[in-house]
């Protein structure tokens, strides 16, 4: 998300002041820009996180879709495994 664009909006003269207020007392008024943005994004995270998954994936070649059972090397009991898991947070 290099590319900048200059846009208008239109938004309740109440919300904005408030908004404006909130992050000139944390950020400062020159970071508005970069609130808003923070703002957007968090609202369309998800889209985020799926291009990301996307070049991930388009940059790798396909996984393999198999998956082979394989047994312990050492033979284990899982309730005894599970029952000192638990006896260890008394």
């Amino acid at each position: 998300m290099s590319d900048k664009i200059k846009t208008s909006i239109v938004v309740d003269r109440k919300v904005w002041e408030e908004f404006r207020s909130k992050v000139g007392s944390e950020k400062g008024l020159k970071m508005l820009s970069h609130a808003v943005e923070e703002a957007i994004e968090e609202e369309i995270g998800e889209v985020l996180v799926m291009e990301a998954f996307e070049k991930l994936l388009a940059c790798r070649e396909a996984l393999p879709l198999t998956v082979t059972p394989i047994k312990p090397r050492v033979p284990t009991d899982s309730g005894k495994a599970v029952r000192e898991l638990r006896d260890s947070r008394i």
